[in-house]
């Protein structure tokens, strides 16, 4: 390997662990934060809240005395409560003896139940709190397509020159006239009925006059969205990319492409690809994937990883904040649910275990949505946020969801489980997640 390719290796790998460590970091200080301040809410104190784990790079003492600081192994990060023996909250029982009734009330471990369970809880609350919120405030940015179809910024298309210009109401596409995109199912039916072609003639309303243009086919064979570690992506197609031809045969349509992919059963295509005026051959094969279904289930199919859309940026309206705080809301509960879905078909066996992605996995795909642009990367993190606010609520002990188990059997006991039993239940849930993690990362080693 010449030197200018191994320096080429190191950047991409620098820039995916970096990517990975900013998102890892953003999402672990929302959660730790979450617990510390709905702890300091309910009277209970911290005497520590760390980024990270390891030797100390940097630190300081607020006036309340707990240490704030940045540990060099930026792979988690912990609150340590006062009477905690160590991160994993286990309990400093010689400590908590010598303590007052009022210094053991600061406690996470002598405080209220209701106090320990709104402290615990808040590390996923606040995970999905930073996902709505981020959602909520892309959709606002983004806006809505409005009733009509209005031309935006046109996508750069290979040739010929079309008429079309942005501004323009669609009336009507090769004598048919265009619906509201309030009618999905009258829209889809329009689409599906107009020829696939490389030019088609558009009826526009164009500064209040009727003129007659000529336009793109309304779904052309382009890549708008890469999926991380995909075919597409390993193989170097870009946003942007027309794909012209699939196997020397050409198309027009995305529709096309998509029938070609499925058709292969997986085997390798060559597609032919415009990019930016000149034209470049792509050889990749087909993955098969699990996609969620709308009842519930998963379907198998063989996907290249990309996505496409309209042939122009249709012209949005803002929306209000508070239709965009729900759509984030409805984002966060769809990934809930789809990561739920997923895990119960990968445990009785109907979708391959290879779904599930382990800490590299998760580092490439950091990397490869932060490629794509900033609102790609936030995106990302506010997914994987919600995943792991919906992991962290798992009834495994060493997770808060274990901690809720315990208070739990409190609540209906009336006494907390023996020291003694939450030490042998807390090594076992060690044992799960790093089971867990080791599963994950020879998911990213050794499956397709």
């Amino acid at each position: 390997m010449d030197i200018l390719s191994l320096i080429s290796g190191f950047g991409s790998t620098f820039w995916v662990v970096m990517a990975f460590i900013v998102a890892l970091s953003v999402i672990v200080a929302i959660h730790e934060y979450g617990h510390y301040i709905v702890g300091r809410w309910t009277g209970i104190g911290a005497d520590v809240f760390s980024l990270g784990f390891g030797p100390v790079l940097w630190s300081r003492y607020d006036k309340r005395g707990t240490k704030w600081q940045i540990a060099a192994f930026p792979l988690g990060g912990y609150v340590k409560f006062k009477g905690d023996a160590n991160a994993a909250s286990g309990k400093d029982g010689e400590a908590m003896d010598e303590m007052s009734d009022a210094e053991r009330r600061q406690t996470m471990h002598g405080a209220p139940l209701w106090a320990r369970t709104l402290t615990v809880l808040a590390g996923p609350v606040f995970n999905f709190i930073l996902s709505i919120l981020v959602f909520g405030a892309i959709f606002l940015s983004r806006g809505q397509i409005g009733d009509t179809l209005i031309v935006g910024d046109l996508r750069d298309l290979p040739p010929p020159a079309y008429t079309l210009q942005e501004g323009d109401e669609v009336t009507a596409i090769s004598g048919q006239a265009v619906p509201g995109f309030d009618e999905p199912e009258k829209f889809e039916a329009f689409t599906t009925a107009l020829p696939i072609q490389k030019s088609l003639s558009y009826d526009v309303l164009r500064h209040g006059q009727a003129v007659e243009a000529t336009g793109p086919y309304l779904y052309p064979p382009i890549v708008l969205h890469l999926a991380p570690q995909s075919a597409a992506y390993t193989a170097g197609l870009e946003q942007g990319d027309v794909i012209t031809a699939v196997n020397g045969t050409a198309i027009q349509g995305f529709s096309e492409l998509k029938a070609e992919i499925e058709g292969g059963a997986g085997a390798t295509v060559l597609l032919t690809v415009w990019r930016a005026g000149a034209t470049h051959e792509f050889s990749l094969t087909p993955r098969r994937v699990d996609e969620p279904q709308p009842d519930g289930g998963f379907k198998t199919h063989w996907r290249i990883g990309i996505g496409g859309g309209l042939a122009f940026d249709p012209a949005t309206q803002s929306i209000g904040a508070g239709d965009a705080l729900w759509g984030g809301v409805r984002q966060t509960g769809t990934i809930i649910r789809g990561s739920i879905s997923g895990l119960y078909h990968m445990i009785t066996g109907a979708i391959s275990t290879c779904n599930l992605s382990g800490p590299v996995g998760i580092a490439q795909t950091s990397g490869a949505m932060a490629s794509q642009g900033a609102q790609s990367f936030i995106w990302f993190i506010a997914v994987l946020s919600a995943a792991i606010g919906m992991l962290n609520l798992f009834p495994i002990p060493m997770l808060d969801g274990g901690h809720l188990v315990f208070y739990a059997y409190e609540a209906i006991a009336g006494r907390p489980p023996r020291d003694g039993v939450v030490r042998v239940l807390m090594t076992i849930g060690l044992v799960i997640v790093l089971g867990m993690m080791t599963f994950g990362l020879t998911n990213d080693l050794f499956c397709p």
